[in-house]
């Protein structure tokens, strides 16, 4: 709001006597606030910039060396063995400093030597300690002696609490795994999947690859790992995601869900003004890097490269390859509604809008009667469609005038809201009703999302909400746990009245919401309408089934003496196979799935490191038939568990009815299934089940009964039938 203030801010006629000033003081009080607002958070990015530089060190530890340096001197002890002398010497002469002062300073920058040293060599150990992964390959519940000595050494370097970026620098690099160890552990992965004839001929292949052309790609990725902290990341975001040329929706978008059983509010304006505000609430923590990283064992830090891109980033289309638009702040929001676009400004005198301001702004769109202008309603499905030609009316049709600078309104916004005008979420008894809220979150009607931003938040008629992400820029727990946030914040700590209203009072002189002018030609709108019709045919062959499996939970399975996620993976399996080993075959492949996905943890997986040696042939020119059989088979099961309690921020064994629905994706193949599950709670799961119509293999409501099935068939192998697990 404070930049519609700023447009009438100085206004000037001019008279006989010469120009006539006119100064609004409540504008000039705005840009003052806002100046302050952005030196303030200039500075708490320094400060935190520089403590996230000398972790685990802090500033207090420097001034103690600083004490203890100078306690010595006072003591007539040298601790710096003449080194301050030589420090001391080579200051400049000057009359302002006296003996005793320039032995002071001299001996404040020995100790300040020293202090970062220091930190040099605790930050060298962090990443030593870091390297190692023995923790990984131990049972559960048994820790070596090595492993103990090592979260002791973790625990000690760690003690002060670290920001979300403190142990990026301590980080190891992603090492290149041999190429016989992958190939390895790749046949033996498709073995099950192969007769003999065929998995002959895939053995002949990798043993041809890994003689003659295996050695000379491998070189080529040792090299780019010495110079890079990870040498898979920037070549599978860029050949995997950004140079796909079709459709993002369903192809590679996902989607997340609400709470499960609980509507805080009904009200659309209101839940849409408290979920805004804890979004921003995050990311003014994620500016600050006051949030904590996502941590293994509590002691373990994960990469938090990928939260950087969280907000303000859109992908941009382009002919050949797509780009991903990043700034360091966005200060409005972009809304859909009824085939309308608005621009909402999200800061008032340099101060984040309180949910009932933003209650009113989101109220005012609701009410507004106006219709779409001319293409206007369709417009978004250029994001559903294919990429080309997107690019290709982007470059034509939004280059210059209005319609540039209402993209620019979107595309440069924090995130982008669409309050939809149906209702959806969990109702007992109403069957179909997870899968219809899956398919509007995935594909909405294919033009009421812009499929291009990081992410769309979703808020329903009847205050049920939920968000569809683009996969770019980074996984799904990252969106997970900005949604984890969200969510709490929005239940347990921002609330509502009675009545389901945000609470306090709104500022009714706000300035309204900008709607946003386009002139789109009729060629535009052709270009639109074909867009559209290719995502509607997507849609329409997305064949989806959400459901919850109650007879039991992780309860039931940590009592097998097994990991919940192995459990999962092999009953999806059963499902898809229907295979007829029992209890000993089930061990052995939940061993090695656990062993397969602790290899892919620390940086042994199969499918980076081939792909990254296919990239290499490929710019080396190089033909390699292994390679392109591999890089060809289809991925008929593509499976994914959603993390749950990542931040804890309630306690879920008190708010049992608080569970999360998770969320999903659309197939991967067109003749297979896309598979997420979240394992909500000790005696509940929800699967996200996703097929195609278009296929005669597949059937998503068949698989969901198939998984059912098999979940209750291996509980029965460990004489744990569902009904002792409870409800």
């Amino acid at each position: 709001m404070a930049e519609a203030h700023q447009a009438v801010a100085f206004q000037f006629t001019v008279t006989p006597e010469g120009l006539d000033f006119h100064l609004s003081r409540e504008a000039v009080r705005q840009l003052y606030l806002a100046g302050v607002s952005s030196w303030k958070k200039r500075l708490v990015r320094a400060k935190n910039s520089f403590l996230t530089g000398v972790y685990p060190a802090s500033p207090s530890s420097w001034m103690v060396v600083v004490m203890a340096t100078a306690g010595s001197f006072y003591c007539q002890v040298d601790p710096s063995l003449g080194m301050i002398a030589r420090i001391r010497h080579c200051l400049p002469e000057s009359r302002l400093l006296s003996p005793e002062s320039r032995t002071m300073v001299s001996a404040a920058l020995f100790s300040t030597g020293v202090w970062l040293s220091a930190v040099l060599l605790f930050r060298q150990a962090l990443k030593l300690l870091l390297s190692y992964h023995g923790w990984m390959f131990e049972p559960h519940g048994r820790m070596s002696r090595s492993t103990k000595i090592w979260v002791a050494l973790m625990k000690v370097l760690s003690v002060r609490k670290p920001l979300l970026y403190s142990f990026q620098t301590s980080l190891p690099k992603l090492p290149v795994p041999p190429v016989e160890a992958t190939i390895t552990r790749y046949l033996e992965s498709v073995r099950p999947l192969m007769d003999d004839e065929k998995y002959t001929k895939m053995e002949a292949l990798a043993k041809e690859f890994k003689e003659k052309t295996a050695p000379r790609l491998q070189k080529y990725l040792v090299l780019k790992s010495w110079w890079t902290t990870n040498y898979v990341s920037d070549w599978w975001e860029q050949y995997i995601y950004l140079r796909g040329r079709s459709p993002l929706m369903v192809n590679s978008n996902y989607y997340a869900m609400d709470f499960l059983y609980v509507t805080p509010s009904h009200v659309q304006a209101a839940r849409a003004g408290n979920a805004v505000h804890a979004i921003l609430l995050y990311r003014r923590k994620l500016d600050r890097g006051e949030i904590p990283p996502v941590m293994a064992l509590g002691i373990v830090p994960m990469c938090s490269y990928q939260s950087e891109r969280m907000f303000n980033t859109t992908r941009i289309p382009g002919k050949e390859t797509d780009t991903l638009l990043h700034l360091v702040d966005s200060k409005h929001l972009a809304v859909y509604h009824k085939g309308r676009f608005y621009k909402v400004w999200l800061y008032y005198g340099g101060q984040l809008l309180r949910p009932r301001d933003l209650q009113l702004q989101f109220q005012r769109i609701l009410d507004d009667p106006s219709p779409p202008q001319p293409g206007e309603e369709r417009l978004a499905a250029l994001t559903a469609g294919e990429r080309v030609p997107w690019a290709e009316a982007r470059a034509r049709f939004f280059s210059h005038g209005k319609n540039k600078a209402s993209l620019d309104a979107i595309e440069r916004a924090a995130f982008f809201l669409t309050l939809d005008e149906e209702e959806h979420g969990y109702r007992a008894g109403r069957e179909g009703c997870m899968d219809a809220y899956a398919k509007s979150l995935l594909h909405g009607q294919c033009y009421d999302r812009w499929f291009d931003k990081s992410f769309t938040l979703v808020v329903y008629k009847n205050g049920k909400l939920g968000a569809n992400a683009e996969h770019s820029w980074a996984d799904a727990p990252i969106i997970g746990h900005l949604w984890e946030f969200m969510l709490a914040t929005d239940k347990f700590q921002l609330g509502y009245t009675e009545g389901g209203h945000c609470l306090g009072e709104p500022d009714t002189l706000l300035a309204p919401p900008q709607r946003l002018q386009w002139d789109i030609p009729q060629e535009c709108r052709a270009a639109i309408e074909g867009s559209y019709r290719v995502a509607k045919a997507l849609a329409d062959d997305v064949d989806f089934c959400c459901f919850q499996f109650s007879a039991f939970g992780k309860g039931l399975i940590k009592k097998c003496r097994t990991s919940p996620d192995a459990f999962i993976q092999i009953s999806l399996q059963l499902a898809h196979f229907r295979r007829a080993e029992r209890q000993r075959l089930f061990k052995l492949a939940a061993e090695k799935h656990q062993l397969m996905y602790r290899m892919a943890m620390t940086g042994a997986g199969i499918d980076r490191h081939l792909f990254c040696l296919y990239v290499v042939s490929r710019y080396l020119g190089l033909q390699s038939p292994f390679l392109a059989q591999v890089l060809s088979e289809p991925w008929r099961l593509s499976t994914s568990q959603t993390p749950q309690q990542q931040l804890k921020m309630f306690d879920l064994t008190k708010y049992p009815d608080h569970v999360s629905t998770g969320g999903g994706f659309g197939p991967v193949a067109d003749d297979g299934y896309g598979v997420s599950y979240i394992i909500a709670g000790e005696n509940l799961i929800t699967f996200h089940v996703s097929s195609k119509f278009s296929s005669c293999e597949t059937d998503s409501k068949r698989f969901a009964g198939n998984i059912r099935q098999a979940m209750l068939d291996i509980a029965e192998l460990f004489d744990r039938p569902a009904q002792t697990a409870g409800k």
